[in-house]
């Protein structure tokens, strides 16, 4: 785990702390990422004799990302990766553009209504990328990150993710929150 993954991590957690929320994160940040390659699936593009989507171009910048976070978690989703785009390519040559575009668009009503939820009703606070955009790509990450934890893997993470917000060292807060505790302090 890299320094700023790792900085990254410890902000997008507090966002995050409630078990249903990362519940719904889990079905929501997988629906919008199918909803996302199943239009680009329509599609192909011949790459050194080989037919390829262009999902599957736009997919692989944010794989690097992923990989360069973090290399155990960014292999994880890449193989969850391909299984969304293997999925999204069986939708696409079994269903009419139409259906393809109905799809994506039930997808992404579901995948919003399950983030929006998940934040709105148990975390009782505005999504994470509201205050931080990057933590939009962030998502897939903590998803895996709770994965490998719960399958006891990564302890590193554990540490992380795990922590009792209230031990939180002062360096990881805000300098609002810093602002807040010396003058509780005070």
């Amino acid at each position: 785990m890299n320094a700023y993954f790792k900085r990254q991590l410890v902000d997008y957690v507090e966002y995050h702390r409630d078990p249903r929320n990362c519940a719904m994160h889990v079905f929501g940040i997988a629906f919008l990422f199918l909803a996302a390659v199943l239009p680009l699936s329509l599609w192909p593009v011949q790459l050194f004799a080989v037919s390829i989507s262009v999902a599957t171009i736009m997919v692989l910048p944010v794989l690097v990302y992923w990989l360069l976070l973090d290399a155990g978690l960014g292999a994880a989703i890449v193989c969850a990766a391909v299984l969304l785009l293997a999925t999204a390519t069986m939708i696409v040559n079994h269903a009419s553009v139409a259906t393809v575009w109905t799809i994506s668009v039930l997808l992404i009503v579901a995948g919003v209504i399950f983030q929006v939820v998940g934040h709105r009703v148990f975390e009782r606070r505005q999504p994470a990328l509201m205050d931080n955009p990057t933590h939009l790509l962030l998502g897939p990450m903590f998803v895996m990150a709770k994965l490998f934890i719960a399958l006891g893997f990564r302890h590193d993470l554990a540490l992380v993710i795990e922590r009792d917000p209230q031990q939180a060292p002062s360096s990881s807060l805000s300098p609002a929150q810093r602002h807040g505790e010396s003058l509780s302090r005070s």
